[in-house]
């Protein structure tokens, strides 16, 4: 094995494991969204529906961190 081989045996290694990672935090964020939207409705169910929404907007917006770190090493990889 060359040099070049070895290389870009571990660079994708290390994309694989830097988007593991990556998932890590909308994972934990989605959580936490949804657990104090549930929190919100026990308290108060007469507002759940724009709660909903508002959740929804939240899970949305932590998802495309997902989406960044998923495009960002084919962006940047090359």
């Amino acid at each position: 094995m060359d040099v070049t081989t070895v290389a870009a045996a571990v660079s994708g290694s290390l994309g694989v494991v830097g988007y593991g990672l990556a998932a890590v935090g909308p994972g934990i964020g989605v959580g936490l969204v949804v657990s104090k939207t549930i929190e919100s409705i026990a308290r108060q169910p007469e507002l759940a529906a724009r709660l909903q929404v508002t959740m929804w907007l939240g899970i949305a917006f932590t998802e495309a961190l997902a989406l960044i770190g998923l495009a960002t090493p084919f962006i940047f990889g090359a």
